[in-house]
């Protein structure tokens, strides 16, 4: 049977059915396209990093924020003793913010959320450095490691539940009535005794507030308070009559004439203690020799004897005086 060439309805149809699908789905290709910058030219930077920490090809590149592109590539490098050099990053960036990357920029490994992708987002640089070209590196700022953020906090938890532990202990013995303050919280003798001392301590107060009593004079009263003053200015004026300079206490405080002379006579004493010490006079050799000492002690002895004999006789020796006044 042959076919007919001209084109049914229900061809036709379903033809503009099929035009309209590809339509809207180039659109929508078109559209993400733009939204994901798929069709934008870009370029490329180098990153070096000690470790991935999650990161994957494909992965979202951000500057200040926003989407810039993409992660082509992570490659190893060979192994050597730069260990902050383990691994190179291959960034595409869209080419319409490559003046927004300087060479101060910083990229850093950050995560979106607190448990989400690994990203990396790299800060705007300043007008003072160039823009980074096509090829160059960029600098990696330190990442914060949730790893050892998780750890502490685990370390953290582990502390508030035994902290939960003390605490529960602390309030079962409370509760039981051990300790002092189990004793507050269950004695009721204790209880009444800390009402009983209350009740004195209120009555002690009412008393000190007594308007007739020495507290309350203390509080009330200005007449000591006024004397106090009164002291006060006297010590004042006293204090000010030291320091006159015409006074005796003010030349003992600026003058050092008395001072000269005290140190003048604390010369001469030192020159006589020193004369009296070496021998030297009269009165040295009277410290200082015993033979003088012996017999002037012996003269002395002599004088005594001869006036209690004088004394006990005395005609003895005026006997002789008497004739001559008389043979006169």
């Amino acid at each position: 049977m042959k076919r007919p060439s001209f084109i049914t309805w229900e061809q036709l149809k379903v033809g503009l059915l099929i035009a309209a699908a590809l339509a809207v789905i180039g659109i929508a290709i078109y559209r993400l396209g733009q939204a994901a910058n798929l069709f934008s030219r870009r370029y490329e930077l180098l990153a070096y990093l000690p470790n991935a920490s999650g990161l994957q090809a494909g992965g979202v590149v951000y500057v200040a924020g926003q989407y810039a592109g993409t992660i082509k590539s992570i490659d190893f490098l060979p192994v050597d003793n730069d260990t902050l050099r383990n691994l190179r990053v291959r960034l595409a960036i869209d080419h319409a913010l490559q003046d927004q990357v300087r060479s101060d920029s910083k990229a850093k490994v950050r995560t979106l959320g607190l448990l989400g992708d690994k990203v990396i987002d790299i800060s705007i640089g300043t007008p003072r450095y160039s823009a980074l070209r096509d090829g160059d590196t960029i600098a990696v700022a330190p990442s914060l490691d949730y790893e050892a953020v998780l750890a502490q906090a685990a370390g953290a938890v582990n502390d508030m539940v035994d902290l939960t532990h003390d605490l529960r202990q602390i309030t079962s013995s409370v509760v039981e009535g051990k300790g002092t303050m189990g004793q507050l919280l269950t004695n009721r003798a204790l209880y009444d005794q800390f009402v009983g001392t209350m009740s004195r301590a209120n009555a002690m107060l009412a008393r000190v507030e007594n308007p007739n009593g020495t507290f309350a004079r203390l509080l009330d009263d200005p007449t000591l308070y006024n004397r106090f003053v009164s002291v006060v200015t006297s010590a004042d004026s006293l204090v000010i009559a030291l320091n006159d300079k015409n006074g005796t206490i003010g030349k003992l405080l600026r003058d050092d004439t008395l001072y000269t002379h005290i140190v003048g006579m604390a010369i001469a004493g030192d020159s006589l203690m020193k004369t009296l010490s070496n021998g030297q006079g009269f009165a040295g050799r009277l410290l200082n020799d015993p033979a003088l000492y012996d017999r002037i002690n012996k003269l002395t002895t002599d004088l005594g004897a001869i006036l209690e004999d004088v004394r006990k006789d005395p005609r003895r020796y005026t006997r002789g005086v008497i004739c001559v006044f008389r043979c006169k």
